[in-house]
Order: C-alpha cells, then sequence, then structure tokens
C-alpha cells in the first residue's frame, strides 16, 4: 500500500513539475492555435467574398478562399509546433520518405481532386449550368476539388466524383434547356395559322420568353398530313413543370382555333 501511494505522489509530483514548467508553454500555443484557426477561417471567407464582388465566378472564388485558408492554417500549425519546441526538419523528412506509399494508397482521391483541378481551371461548366454527363443530368450546385454535386428535376443531390466527369463528353444546356415536340395535323389543316396559334401561346409564358426564340415549322410529312414541330427553350430549374404547362397552352389554343379537334362531350 505505501509503496502504491508512493508511486501516486511521484506521478502527481511529475504532473505538477510538468505543468509549472511548460503550462504557460501549452496554454499559449492553444490560444494561438485558436486565434489562428478563426483568423485562417475569416480570411478565407473574406478573400471568397472579395472575389465574387470581383465578379470571379463563384468556383474559383471558392477555390481561392481555400487556399487562404489551408495556407494560414499551415502556418499556424508551424507556430504552434515550434511554441512546443518541436522541430519540423523531422516532419518534413518523414513526410518525403512516405509520399511514395502515401500516394499509391490514396491514388483514388488525388485523382479525383486533379480532376476537379482541371475542371475548376478549364471551367466546361460552372454553378448554375445545367450538365449531362455519364447518364446523369442536373443543375451544378457546387464544385469541389474532389466530386461535383448536381440537383435534379426530382430535387435530389448527385455526387457525381470528377475523375468520371475529367475526359467524359459534356452536355451543357446552360440556365435553359431544349423542349423539343411534335404536333400532328390533317393535309387540309392551315399550318400557318397553327404555328401562328403555338407562338401565341408561348409567348405567355415568361420562363418561355426569357430562352431563345422559339423554333416552329413544318418537320415532316405522313401519309394522313403533317408534322408541325415546336421547339423552345425553358429554365432547367423548372424544365418539367414549364414544360407540361407550355404543353397544355398550346393544345388548349390549338383546340380554340380548331385546329384540333374538341374532346367529345358526354
Amino acid at each position: 500500500m505505501d509503496k502504491e501511494l508512493t508511486a501516486v505522489t511521484r506521478m502527481a509530483e511529475v504532473a505538477l513539475d510538468f505543468l509549472v514548467r511548460y503550462g504557460l508553454q501549452i496554454l499559449g500555443a492553444l490560444v494561438v492555435f485558436a486565434i489562428g484557426l478563426k483568423l485562417a477561417l475569416w480570411l478565407g471567407a473574406r478573400t471568397t467574398a472579395l472575389a465574387e464582388r470581383k465578379q470571379i465566378d463563384v468556383t474559383l472564388a471558392r477555390l481561392f478562399g481555400n487556399a487562404v485558408k489551408i495556407a494560414v492554417l499551415v502556418a499556424v500549425i508551424l507556430i504552434t509546433l515550434g511554441n512546443f519546441g518541436i522541430s519540423i526538419a523531422p516532419l518534413i523528412a518523414l513526410a518525403g520518405a512516405s509520399a511514395f506509399g502515401a500516394t499509391l494508397a490514396i491514388q483514388g482521391p488525388l485523382s479525383n481532386y486533379g480532376a476537379g483541378l482541371a475542371i475548376i481551371l478549364s471551367r466546361p461548366f460552372v454553378v448554375g449550368n445545367t450538365i449531362s454527363v455519364k447518364g446523369v443530368s442536373g443543375v451544378v450546385q457546387d464544385i469541389t476539388l474532389s466530386a461535383t454535386v448536381l440537383r435534379n428535376q426530382d430535387g435530389e443531390e448527385i455526387t457525381v466524383p470528377n475523375k468520371s466527369i475529367n475526359g467524359e463528353i459534356i452536355v451543357n444546356s446552360r440556365s435553359h434547356h431544349v423542349v423539343e415536340t411534335r404536333v400532328h395535323l390533317t393535309l387540309d389543316a392551315d399550318q400557318e395559322r397553327a404555328a401562328k396559334a403555338v407562338r401565341q401561346a408561348l409567348a405567355g409564358f415568361a420562363e418561355v420568353a426569357a430562352g431563345p426564340p422559339a423554333q416552329i415549322g413544318v418537320h415532316e410529312f405522313t401519309a394522313n398530313g403533317l408534322v408541325l414541330g415546336i421547339r423552345f427553350w425553358v429554365p432547367s430549374r423548372d424544365y418539367f413543370q414549364t414544360r407540361y404547362a407550355a404543353n397544355t397552352a398550346i393544345l388548349q389554343a390549338l383546340r380554340e382555333q380548331e385546329i384540333m379537334p374538341k374532346p367529345a362531350e358526354l
């Protein structure tokens, strides 16, 4: 019992001596780290905001902000280690010695980062564009070094690794997406009056008017009549909602002009 008590007392004395010698140094290092962390976050946010005010693309603005934040954090960590009396030279040597093995271990993530950097710098698309790639499509919500986040028409978020995008065929419809539809008319139908009715119906939609001009004309001929081709652009974010409403308006306009038969009354 006496030996155990002596050991505990000795440990307490060692801990107390350590705190007396290094307590202020540890506290100072933690304070410097906390202040540096706050400073890094603040400078990163300020850099991003400044870049956006200079009308720099939001993706590049975020990249600049993150680069500043990481640089400040690295400087703070080095200062903190120095306050503890830890030399960074052995750490650098250790990092260099293990770089090859680490590269093999994280080859997948690194390829994503490289592809992400290529996407951010070459800018085949930016936040807000509507893209289709690798069988998925949606509005670009965010572009990070590791992945690109899309939101589809159902509100689902799709995270695509950047290495799956780089080198693929990308369809970028920007802020608007084309609607292609066809209306079958009889041979004796007045094609010009039908096209005028369709154009007037589409003119009632501010979303359609904001895009490129609608294209309306004879698409092809059939044995029983002709096919009126209609192409118009709607906002990507409200694609299906606007498409269905516009198609309903076109149908009503053609029926009002007696170009298409009205539904039989029961």
